[in-house]
């Protein structure tokens, strides 16, 4: 129990119970207040714009089937907790000896290790400075500081669409 620091590590699960494993883990965190250990489990998504049948159609994808991301604090007690949810087959690591994400393999993710202060709240009008959403403007509709995230709607095919952008890409407009 040397390690206090909280780490982001990779589960395998079996295919298609990713978000299965991610409910089970969050329930077991609720169930034995394990929130200060486990503070976080993501199932990576990324969004894909598909051709069906003629039309355009926007779908959410697993960017790693069969594994789920845990941001979590390595003790016995959590390693147990884990391993032994339905579904998870192991962590990832030499002879399932959990090895961390390094801060450079979870920037891909989009996954901030480093917290990013702002200066701009809910309601406030920003405009991206990079990223796919680059120059687009809009106002802040939710903003997430556990992912570093900030939601703001913008008109795609004629209608309001909540997009989700780095804290990282945005500024304020002056």
């Amino acid at each position: 129990m040397a390690e206090t620091e909280a780490n982001w590590y990779v589960v395998h699960t079996y295919s298609g119970y990713e978000n299965k494993v991610k409910a089970n883990i969050e329930k077991t965190i609720e169930n034995r207040s394990l929130q200060d250990e486990i503070l976080e489990v993501r199932v990576p998504m990324e969004t894909v714009v598909e051709m069906r049948n003629g039309s355009r159609k926007t779908v959410e994808k697993k960017l790693f089937p069969g594994y789920v991301l845990i941001n979590m604090v390595m003790n016995d007690d959590t390693w147990y907790v884990v391993r032994n949810t339905r579904g998870v087959t192991g962590f990832v690591g030499p002879g399932s000896k959990p090895v961390p994400l390094s801060d450079a393999e979870m920037k891909p993710l989009g996954i901030k290790t480093e917290n990013i202060s702002v200066d701009f709240k809910e309601g406030d009008t920003i405009v991206a400075v990079a990223g796919a959403w680059k120059d687009t403007i809009g106002v802040v509709r939710r903003m997430d500081f556990g992912k570093q995230t900030v939601t703001i709607n913008v008109e795609m095919f004629g209608r309001e669409t909540p997009v989700e952008i780095s804290f990282a890409e945005v500024r304020r407009m002056a």
